[in-house]
């Protein structure tokens, strides 16, 4: 099942094409919208058919001219997840990508296919926490060495820890979960040329915290780009999955890993995010339009110590000057410092009527939680006050609702604190 972007004579845009890129109404039925392929196995014609498959499957040979590769078995490939993964190309602009039935699936496959015991892996802090539990709990037991740096290193003082170091990856989380703290892609991919160039180290990228919409680093020069998919490109709190993007190489190392791990996405989960990726754009526009709003309206709120929003970053500042350059909106994710601890910032979330009390983001509906205590809880105290996880920080994701319903709802909570 493939349609080529050459088939179409004007270049659309991605929002344009998630509607019908990739599928013929023809191939089932006419059916306007492609069916959810609930199968484990596909038939094939002949018994030729299966061998060219297996043979183009597990790499024992280069595809021939024109050939395609057909459908096995749903470990392998289905329709839904190759279309879905054919239109997640188009936000990026990626040669490939491969789905995953979690956003951390996605994280644990990378680091797997590309980390061998002995290998080192630099990573920005702070990072979400189960990301956080993977590279300081797994890996180790692995041989596998994990370095932090922050937001505030410069260039030179990362060349000298690739230097030190050698890594196989440095894996850049920005904005940060959840402090919206920004690393310089570029610097980074830049640092990492001009030290190692015989072995240089993949750029690995968690852009969840801005969707595929406002923030595009394949484009900055990084090597994969990941996605916990559950966040903005599922959008709805209905559905867990993960998505990798990166050369047609890199990706077919990872799916050949995927394959034998067996965590691909499901035909139902591929399809909901079909479904998802169709308003993708609009939903996410109106999140950073009421996200904007919010931010202008409750910062100098006498119980707020600070608003950390990036449409509020000061102008000429080093972390602004990295959000200019990178990304084309600050986005839908907040993050209040009360005045007090966590006795204030859970008497506010306590208080909340139209705002969900609930861990994730990036969904249709508005969400508060406390990282300090939940998605961030496993992250050592210490580290924690260093990276600014504070007990008085609270993180809203904003929906689509009303924004002064929104407003109002935090106002009056905040007013009972």
């Amino acid at each position: 099942m493939h349609v080529k972007k050459e088939e179409m004579k004007k270049k659309l845009k991605p929002e344009s094409l998630m509607m019908s890129y990739g599928y013929k109404p023809e191939w089932s039925e006419g059916a306007i919208k492609l069916p959810i392929f609930q199968t484990s196995t596909f038939s094939f014609k002949k018994a030729e058919d299966g061998k060219a498959f297996f043979e183009l499957a597990y790499g024992l040979r280069e595809k021939k001219p024109k050939e395609q590769e057909g459908l096995i078995y749903s470990r392998l490939n289905n329709p839904d997840l190759e279309i879905l993964e054919e239109r997640l190309t188009l936000w990026d602009e990626a040669e490939g990508c491969a789905v995953f039935e979690s956003g951390m699936s996605a994280i644990a496959t990378v680091f797997l296919e590309i980390l061998k015991p002995g290998d080192t892996l630099l990573y920005s802090n702070p990072v979400y926490g189960g990301t956080d539990h993977f590279i300081n709990h797994f890996l180790p037991t692995n041989n596998i060495k994990a370095i932090p740096f922050d937001t505030n290193t410069e260039k030179k003082e990362l060349e000298e820890k690739i230097k030190n170091t050698q890594p196989k990856i440095i894996y850049i989380e920005t904005p940060a979960n959840p402090t919206n703290a920004l690393i310089d892609i570029e610097m980074c991919v830049k640092a990492s040329g001009g030290v190692l160039k015989k072995d240089k180290p993949l750029i690995v990228v968690d852009n969840t915290y801005v969707g595929p919409l406002w923030q595009h680093p394949l484009k900055l020069g990084a090597d994969i780009v990941v996605y916990s998919a559950t966040k903005y490109i599922g959008g709805h709190s209905d559905v867990i999955a993960g998505a990798c993007l990166a050369s047609k190489e890199i990706i077919k190392r990872i799916k050949g890993l995927r394959t034998f791990l067996g965590n691909m996405a499901s035909p139902w989960t591929g399809w909901l995010l079909l479904r998802s990726l169709e308003t993708l754009k609009v939903r996410m526009e109106k999140q950073a339009l009421n996200a904007q709003k919010i931010a202008e309206k409750i910062k100098d709120h006498k119980k707020i110590k600070k608003v950390h929003y990036l449409g509020l970053l000061k102008k000429n500042s080093k972390q602004y000057k990295i959000y200019k350059k990178q990304q084309t909106s600050p986005g839908a994710m907040l993050s209040l410092e009360l005045k007090g601890g966590e006795k204030q910032a859970f008497s506010f979330l306590n208080n909340l009527k139209l705002i969900k009390l609930a861990v994730s983001l990036g969904s249709t509906e508005s969400l508060a939680q406390h990282p300090a205590t939940m998605t961030h809880a496993d992250v050592c105290p210490q580290k924690k006050q260093e990276l600014g996880i504070k007990e008085n920080l609270v993180r809203v994701s904003v929906g689509i609702e009303n924004p002064e319903d929104l407003i109002w709802d935090i106002t009056q909570a905040l007013n009972k604190v």
